[in-house]
């Protein structure tokens, strides 16, 4: 009897059925921010879960796959983000129902989940499932897990790790043309050049115009020659003046 109460006891206690889906970052449409130094953007498991109608889907965010237990309820210690990663290495978040990830979706609708988004529950131990900001650059996985009355019922696969955006400490960054580029510096000569030239240019036509309006002012017309009528007691003469 040994054997066959071995073979029944899992079913006692409910299998969990393995759905074939791998959690992965959205492609479309291209978002900027797809990971930033706190969060990171999912695609929804759109008709992953159709099967699952009563079922409540949760996300789970571990730093290795062999930390978290499927009979680790939500809303409790061992699975608050509060605790995440000190003492709990993997949370779950982000409640959702098969009416949150409609199958087929729809034009319009919004089909990623941005992990990582809530700022105010971050200490607040009340609310155990919050999605905060992530404490750290990673490596993250997760994968999603339907649970119908707190008993897990289907789960996806582990993600792919998932590394976070760092910031570049400024001591790193060079101030020297050592770290630029030969395209940069190439651009930068020509560019150079190309400025050279025009100021050259707007120098000479300056110039040309300053020129043109002196060489204007400065024509004088040829004099004309001046009759000078002369006279004496005796007779009068004319005798023509000597040209200015």
């Amino acid at each position: 009897l040994l054997p066959l109460l071995l073979l029944l006891l899992p079913a006692a206690h409910g299998e969990v059925k393995h759905v074939q889906y791998t959690p992965f970052l959205t492609k479309t449409p291209v978002l900027e921010g797809l990971t930033t130094g706190s969060t990171f953007v999912l695609e929804q498991p759109r008709c992953i879960f159709k099967d699952y109608s009563n079922a409540d889907i949760w996300l789970v965010v571990a730093l290795q796959k062999s930390s978290f237990n499927n009979s680790v309820a939500p809303g409790t210690a061992e699975s608050a983000f509060q605790n995440f990663p000190d003492s709990v290495p993997a949370y779950m978040t982000l409640n959702a129902t098969l009416a949150n990830y409609p199958c087929p979706e729809h034009d319009g609708n919004i089909t990623v989940l941005r992990v990582g988004s809530e700022t105010s529950c971050i200490r607040d131990d009340a609310r155990p499932t919050c999605n905060g900001p992530l404490p750290g650059p990673g490596p993250y996985l997760v994968k999603f897990l339907a649970l119908k009355d707190s008993e897990p019922v289907a789960e996806t696969d582990w993600s792919q790790p998932i590394m976070l955006r760092t910031a570049k400490s400024p001591n790193s960054i060079s101030t020297t043309d050592e770290g630029h580029s030969a395209g940069m510096i190439a651009l930068t000569t020509i560019l150079s050049i190309l400025f050279a030239i025009l100021l050259a240019g707007l120098v000479a036509m300056l110039v040309f115009w300053g020129s043109d309006a002196c060489g204007g002012s400065s024509t004088f017309s040829k004099p004309e020659a001046v009759t000078v009528r002369r006279y004496n007691t005796h007779h009068v003469y004319d005798q023509p003046a000597a040209r200015l």
